[in-house]
């Protein structure tokens, strides 16, 4: 994508065109949000095939392989921007632990506003002068909001949510500085001086996986963009990511994808090739 931004609509006709195509899989430079506000599609992604609902947001950051496959009935936004466009995301930033990053919305006045956001979104990138700064603005707008959902939708108290948030993003900063050491979840816990226990709900209440399932995660994220943008042996990125040996990195690596980090690099260079 040469522009820093672009947007467009999931009409009628675009859905029953885009269902009757043969779309591969791929990954690309930018990142991508759709917003569904209508219907469902099938998104595979990572070689994991997930169905989604309206109506609900999906963040794909760039360089994660992937496949949408709208369904006639869906209806929705889709933006693409450069990394650089919106820096610093909290979307991205969670994209780092998770395969995928989907948040379902509200329906009624909460959907409305979401739609009425794309639809002005849309209209200043149409402008014959577009200015980017305040197209930037209403998307940061927009990825706030949807991040707001994401909060409400916490199975925590409202008093101890606020609080919660802020260990679990304080967590995930710490995490992401060390997750390609061998640290374990006593390592984490006694960096947020408490206990392994109270570590483990903040992170079940916020996003229903247990500490060393988040740690296990990010490592598996890294590896797979390892295996698919380097050329750095199974070995290596094992050792990288901590692993000290190239069975237990493969037997982990295995148990999480159902395939080999070997088998994984090649059907997926086979696709996108």
């Amino acid at each position: 994508m040469e522009k820093p931004f672009r947007i467009f609509e999931i009409t009628e006709e675009l859905a029953l065109d885009l269902a009757t195509r043969s779309i591969q899989a791929h990954f690309h430079d930018f990142e991508e949000l759709i917003i569904v506000t209508q219907g469902s599609m099938e998104h595979f992604i990572d070689f994991q095939l997930e169905v989604i609902n309206a109506p609900v947001a999906c963040y794909i950051s760039m360089g994660k392989t992937h496949r949408l496959l709208p369904h006639t009935d869906m209806r929705g936004w889709v933006i693409n921007f450069k990394t650089e466009f919106i820096p610093d995301s909290k979307l991205n930033f969670y994209s780092n632990f998770f395969t995928s990053t989907n948040i379902p919305l509200s329906s009624g006045t909460c959907l409305n506003r979401f739609i009425s956001l794309c639809q002005i979104i849309s209209a200043e990138s149409d402008q014959e002068i577009i200015d980017l700064t305040t197209i930037s603005h209403l998307v940061n707008g927009l990825v706030a909001m949807i991040d707001a959902e994401r909060k409400r939708s916490l199975p925590i108290e409202n008093i101890a949510r606020a609080s919660q948030i802020v260990a679990f993003n304080t967590f995930l900063e710490i995490l992401e500085k060390n997750y390609s050491g061998n640290e374990g979840v006593s390592f984490y816990a006694d960096k947020m001086k408490m206990s392994e226990r109270s570590l483990n709900t903040i992170c079940k209440n916020n996003f229903q996986k247990s500490v060393s399932e988040i740690i296990e995660t990010r490592k598996l994220i890294e590896a797979k963009r390892l295996l698919l943008q380097t050329d750095k042996t199974v070995s290596e990125i094992g050792y990288e990511l901590g692993y000290s040996e190239k069975s237990y990195f493969t037997r982990v690596f295995h148990a999480k994808m159902e395939i080999t980090p070997t088998r994984f690099r090649e059907m997926t260079r086979s696709i996108i090739t």
